[in-house]
């Protein structure tokens, strides 16, 4: 007569362990693969995002003589229309007015994009046109380091738009009910990462860096458009007068 002879419960604990190792060893390359995608998905959103907005320029002047192009208008109260209700933005800085622009609504993560604008080039009165400095005003500074000690990686720029990436903080969720409060920062936050989320102008563009890393966290993708591109694109070889 045979007998047949099962595994061991030491044997089936062996397996299931190295069972564990091999999954575990392939879930983080396939997390790392995930979040690889996501920034390049949202780096094409904010490039689109940028696109729209020229393209937005493209098809909008002011009714003055000579008429001239301006900007949009964020959106403030979320329903991704810009908010304009004369010829002025209600803010210079607030969401990605997507649904003006029939852009993207959310990054990859599913939150909106912050976006800020200078007043003037936004403004349906004045409008901008190819002079050789740009208008005065609050311009928008991209810096390495929080509060902007040194401008050091782009100067007065018009428009900046910004993703507050993977770990979302300060971001609002397209889920989130408009009006309703955003959820607090968590401790530990980075003045590199707050540093995008108030209106005072200043952006922080700079490599990722983890949690627990002497710079702190940072992983905000931010994207600008320069003076001389909005003009080279909106208005070539002296097309505003």
């Amino acid at each position: 007569m045979n007998s047949q002879r099962g595994f061991t419960l030491i044997e089936l604990a062996i397996v299931l362990v190295i069972i564990t190792i091999l999954i575990g060893g392939l879930a983080m390359p396939l997390s790392a693969q995930i979040q690889a995608r996501r920034i390049a998905e949202t780096k094409k959103t904010l490039e689109e995002a940028r696109e729209a907005i020229l393209g937005y320029a493209l098809t909008h002047q002011t009714s003055g003589s000579p008429p001239r192009p301006y900007l949009p208008c964020p959106d403030t109260d979320g329903d991704g229309r810009e908010d304009r209700p004369g010829n002025e933005c209600t803010k210079q800085s607030g969401w990605f007015p997507w649904v003006t622009l029939g852009a993207a609504a959310q990054d990859a993560w599913g939150n909106r994009l912050r976006y800020t604008v200078h007043a003037d080039l936004s403004s349906k009165t004045n409008g901008f046109h190819n002079d050789s400095a740009p208008p005065p005003g609050a311009w928008n500074q991209v810096c390495s380091e929080e509060n902007c000690p040194v401008v050091d990686v782009a100067a007065d720029v018009p428009v900046v738009l910004v993703s507050y990436g993977a770990n979302g903080r300060g971001a609002r969720n397209v889920n989130l009910p408009f009006g309703s409060p955003t959820p607090a920062l968590p401790p530990g936050t980075s003045a590199k990462e707050i540093e995008n989320l108030d209106a005072d102008h200043r952006y922080v563009s700079r490599p990722p860096s983890k949690p627990g890393d002497a710079a702190g966290e940072f992983d905000d993708l931010v994207v600008w458009l320069p003076f001389s591109v909005l003009i080279n694109r909106v208005c070539p070889a002296g097309g505003c007068p």
